[in-house]
């Protein structure tokens, strides 16, 4: 009897053994088949995913997108990788060719929080709204199942980073000066003249983009305080702008109008030298850009940041430009100029002395 009841025992054990294995079993096979559905199934090109189906819709401000709903659509689910032309802190961005030949820039940005898409939806609304000559034109958006999918004009020249810092032929000096008067009218713009008034909080040389005419366009104005959240605002100031964040916005989180009047001043800076603001050579001595001009100023040296290989450099203008970066990037907020200012600075102290038109002041 004590056998039986062993075996039967025995086999109770091994039956419920073999249905849990079983079930782990189906468990993980249902796992695996949705991973891979996910990861396969769907097209998913450097992650971007393109869930149209069900629930996307098309929002075009002004009439600014001259195509229906259903011919955007159509032409979002063709996107792959040889679309895509960049990818910064608030996403991947894609070249968009309609069939009549006009171009865009889509800019996707992962959705995080489903609650906050009418807020999304509103603050988008505004960026629409704003129109300056040199601020890139937020056309519409898609607004997709697990993403927005931003629409803007496409610049040609690409973002002043690249020509900067990676394009083998030098920008002439009134091509900088251009560029640098260009970002300050935007920059002003979005600081004086909108309603509300915008504060950009990550002015840097990739947020700078140019037309084929090298005309400055300041992008992705906005986004910085539309994704913030706890989490991202910390990501946001982590990801890739140290070297052009000022001293109280990197210690305190708190933007305001000189914060971005200090990463104006830095970009000024890298402009002139054609450095990074945090190249290796600051790093190697512990220094920034801004701490490479107060060393050099320390010693009367100022004029030595300017790039060597840039051609046409006028003295006189380069005194006025590095005198305006020094107050632009002044450790006290309160001695920085207003973005109106610094524009008043520079058509009177730089673009005056050129003797030039080579830009048409608004």
């Amino acid at each position: 009897m004590v056998d039986d009841t062993n075996k039967r025992s025995s086999r109770v054990v091994i039956s419920a053994v073999a249905t849990v294995g079983a079930l782990l079993l189906v468990a993980l096979m249902c796992f695996w088949g949705c991973f891979l559905y996910k990861s396969f199934g769907k097209k998913d090109i450097h992650g971007f995913r393109v869930e149209l189906c069900g629930g996307s819709s098309v929002v075009m401000f002004h009439g600014d997108l001259p195509y229906s709903t259903k011919d955007i659509l159509k032409k979002l689910e063709t996107m792959d990788e040889e679309n895509i032309i960049g990818a910064g802190g608030f996403g991947t961005v894609y070249k968009l060719a309609m069939d009549d030949g006009n171009v865009f820039a889509l800019k996707r940005i992962v959705k995080t929080n489903e609650g906050r898409d009418k807020f999304f939806d509103r603050e988008l609304e505004i960026l629409g709204s704003v129109k300056h000559r040199n601020l890139v034109n937020l056309r519409g958006y898609c607004n997709s199942p697990s993403s927005k999918l931003l629409i803007y004009d496409y610049l040609p020249g690409g973002s002043l980073d690249e020509v900067l810092h990676e394009k083998t032929e030098q920008l002439e000096w009134e091509a900088r000066i251009n560029i640098i008067l260009g970002a300050a009218k935007g920059l002003a713009y979005l600081h004086h003249d909108c309603s509300p008034r915008i504060i950009h909080r990550d002015i840097k040389s990739s947020n700078i983009l140019l037309d084929g005419n090298f005309e400055a366009r300041v992008s992705d104005f906005g986004l910085a305080k539309l994704l913030e959240d706890e989490e991202s605002h910390i990501t946001t100031i982590v990801a890739g702008t140290f070297g052009y964040l000022a001293p109280e916005y990197m210690q305190s989180g708190r933007a305001t109008e000189k914060t971005d009047v200090y990463s104006f001043g830095v970009l000024v800076l890298e402009i002139l030298s054609g450095k990074r603001p945090t190249d290796a050579s600051f790093i190697e001595k512990g220094l920034n850009i801004v701490g490479w001009l107060n060393f050099l100023a320390g010693e009367s040296r100022e004029r030595e940041i300017v790039d060597p290989d840039c051609d046409g450099v006028q003295i006189e203008t380069l005194d006025a430009l590095l005198s305006l970066a020094k107050q632009c990037v002044s450790s006290l907020p309160e001695e920085r100029p207003t973005m109106h200012r610094v524009v008043q600075m520079l058509e009177s102290d730089v673009i005056t002395p050129c003797g030039s038109d080579f830009y048409d002041s608004e």
